[in-house]
């Protein structure tokens, strides 16, 4: 049986790719907190994870991060960094990847706004890093949170 998403599905449904997504992640810091959105869709729906986004055609990656977070948070932010870049792969009960994404993760300040959930994102927060364990976030995102603080300091 094919897994893949029927020919009705949304144009912009991602399961069952044929190649890996980009996707750009930005670790925002506003003095010492961190912002982070809780994911409104697939994959990882109902999740707290960074703000980001498929890179569009034309686009540099900082230019794809902050556009990014302002869609989903309203924020201005300024692009400082290129942190790492993280595979995730989602795995059907088959082992067929469901989604496929390259992560890209930049790290950037807060220039001005307010943060709002908007677009993808179903909620925002601001943290200090040494509450993120209430997030439960997934242990790559923690990581790229810390690399960020850490090239942030020197």
């Amino acid at each position: 049986m094919d897994d893949r998403a029927s020919p009705d599905a949304p144009a912009d449904d991602r399961r069952y790719p044929s190649r890996p997504y980009i996707g750009v992640g930005a670790v925002v810091f506003k003095g010492t907190d961190v912002l982070l959105i809780k994911r409104g869709k697939p994959p990882r729906q109902g999740q707290w994870s960074l703000p980001g986004g498929l890179q569009q055609v034309g686009e540099t990656v900082f230019e794809a991060g902050v556009r990014e977070v302002h869609e989903e948070t309203g924020l201005t932010v300024d692009a400082i960094a290129l942190i790492d870049v993280v595979d995730s792969i989602t795995r059907n009960e088959d082992g067929r990847p469901q989604y496929h994404y390259t992560l890209v993760d930049i790290l950037a300040e807060w220039c001005a706004g307010e943060a709002v959930a908007g677009d993808d994102a179903a909620a925002v927060a601001w943290t200090a890093l040494d509450d993120l364990g209430r997030f439960r976030l997934w242990s790559e995102t923690e990581r790229i949170i810390r690399l960020a603080a850490t090239k942030r300091r020197v």
